[in-house]
């Protein structure tokens, strides 16, 4: 199998990446889908890129697979979400070595605690629990992680 191609997201496809984020997010259980988190996911995703995120996407052949949100001078991997139909097929890690191509040195993460499935997944990756601590906007409670090179 031909893992997805990597590229930039495009303004075009900003309505699409942002339905391709709830449903990996929904995808969790943690929160339900809806039109109004349909409709924050699109406004926070312009925001975010207006405040210096480096967007990419997993092309699947025309297809967006996943999503991937870098803030560079943070060193910072906000975002990595893989669409339901596609998860499960190595696309995660993918997504994450292509991550540290463009972060080679360290790379800090936060990960929603009750999401044990994904902050266990960046634990077998080499991330390291360093803290916790609430996010203001949601209520939930945040564990932070770090990779660095050895």
């Amino acid at each position: 199998m031909t893992l997805p191609t990597i590229r930039p997201g495009r303004p075009g496809e900003y309505d699409e990446i942002a339905r391709i984020w709830m449903e990996s997010w929904t995808s969790t259980g943690l929160t339900p889908r809806s039109d109004s988190l349909l409709s924050d996911l699109r406004a926070r995703l312009r925001r975010e890129i207006d405040n210096g995120w480096s967007l990419f996407v997993a092309d699947d052949r025309g297809t967006i697979a996943a999503m991937l949100a870098l803030h560079l001078p943070t060193l910072l991997l906000d975002q990595l979400m893989v669409a339901p139909g596609h998860q499960g097929r190595s696309l995660g890690r993918h997504l994450l070595a292509f991550t540290r191509e463009q972060l080679p040195d360290e790379i800090w993460l936060k990960c929603v605690r009750e999401n044990d499935k994904a902050w266990r997944w960046y634990e077998r990756e080499g991330f390291v629990f360093e803290k916790e601590e609430p996010n203001p906007a949601t209520g939930f409670m945040m564990k932070h992680y770090r990779w660095k090179k050895r």
